[in-house]
């Protein structure tokens, strides 16, 4: 019987000495998949924190390209990014120095601008990859009738066309950030970056699109030649404005006529094939003018957009508020109506290049951003304007 107890305790020695090995090699596996996860996390959060980390679906040059582009940002870190950037089929190195922003902030900069305001959220936006853009405009097009069957096919004229090259110059912006607020994990500087660099890069583009004169910027749809000829009888180029008759205001309400008349007349002096995707663009002040035009019956004519964030309509079609259109004045141009996709072309060069500035204005640091943007008008047929003038 001492034998058999001998046996049953050294068996159970054994079965706890055994427990006790695989307890610890459970215990060294669950502190190192824990320690990993803590890792992991803390990668994801520096990530998401930065706004320039890697996503799924990138290549792993674009995502070493954004690695290093946040050490660039939070440390002035520059090793390899030169290389990097170009790796990941960015632009190629600027001689004013610099580096070109990772794709996806370059496109939360280019979504940012579309959002606030600007002629851009309703033109044809390009982006092109070298220094030069031409678009081909066909003036006649080539000749065409109608013949029998077995008739001859007489030769057809030779099409007419125009070159158009946009008038192109460099945005720059110089936001600043302390380098507390860089080295502070749980601060965005990828989402600060491009915030800063839209909103700068805004205030510049918007007033542009609409009325720059093309020296060094683009050229404004409303800064070239503007008369009341038709659409048959203009020159290529030209806009077309419809008057209200009345200098510095709209037609004045009688038995007989109605404000709203002004804005029928522009709205039918545009094609049918550009007016199904037409836009009105007017400023605020004239925005508010316009909203207390009633029709015939006493009824407003504006209405408010069915959705909350759906522009409001007016005789039907959206209204665009652009800030730099001109205030209702004599001689003025206070309204335009048309299909912007087809009358105005914003062009944008790929990428933004920021250069990083820690020594000029301690202790901020300055991220000193460029970018190269263009516009121009494109068919003078798509857009139509109103003038308050006799």
């Amino acid at each position: 019987m001492d034998d058999i107890n001998r046996l049953i305790t050294r068996q159970g020695e054994i079965i706890e000495s055994k427990f006790g090995e695989f307890r610890d090699e459970i215990d060294k596996a669950e502190s190192a998949i824990t320690g990993r996860i803590d890792s992991v996390e803390q990668e994801i959060v520096n990530l998401k924190t930065v706004g320039v980390g890697p996503t799924l679906g990138d290549s792993p040059e674009v995502s070493e390209h954004k690695k290093a582009f946040n050490q660039f940002i939070r440390a002035g870190r520059e090793s390899g990014l030169m290389e990097l950037e170009q790796k990941a089929l960015n632009v190629t190195t600027s001689s004013d120095g610099g580096y070109a922003v990772p794709e996806g902030i370059d496109r939360e900069i280019q979504a940012l601008l579309r959002d606030m305001g600007s002629l851009r959220s309703i033109a044809n936006v390009r982006t092109i990859g070298g220094v030069d853009y031409k678009k081909l405009i066909n003036l006649r097009g080539t000749a065409a009738g109608w013949v029998g069957e077995t008739s001859s096919r007489p030769e057809t004229d030779t099409p007419q066309f125009a070159e158009l090259v946009p008038s192109m110059g460099e945005l720059y912006a110089n936001p600043a950030a302390t380098q507390t607020m860089l080295d502070d994990a749980f601060f965005d500087a990828g989402a600060w970056l491009a915030g800063e660099i839209a909103e700068e890069f805004a205030l510049l583009e918007n007033p542009a699109f609409v009325s720059g004169d093309g020296t060094n910027k683009p050229a404004g749809f409303l800064s070239g030649t503007v008369n009341t000829s038709s659409d048959i009888d203009r020159s290529f180029g030209d806009l077309q404005m419809i008057k209200t008759g009345v200098a510095g205001g709209f037609t004045a309400t009688t038995s007989s006529t109605n404000p709203v008349d002004d804005l029928i007349s522009v709205q039918h002096a545009l094609n049918p094939a550009y007016r199904a995707n037409a836009t009105w663009t007017m400023n605020t002040s004239t925005l508010e003018r316009i909203r207390k035009f009633k029709d015939n019956d006493g009824n407003y004519i504006w209405r408010a957009g069915a959705d909350q964030g759906a522009p409001g309509l007016l005789l039907g079609h959206p209204v665009l508020e652009l800030p730099d259109m001109p205030d209702v004045a004599t001689n003025t141009y206070p309204i335009a109506f048309g299909d912007f996709s087809r009358g105005y072309t914003v062009v944008d060069r790929m990428g933004t290049r920021v250069l990083r500035d820690p020594y000029t204005n301690k202790p901020y640091v300055h991220f000193y951003a460029t970018k190269r943007t263009g516009g121009m008008l494109t068919d003078s047929k798509a857009i139509k304007v109103l003038a308050t003038r006799t």
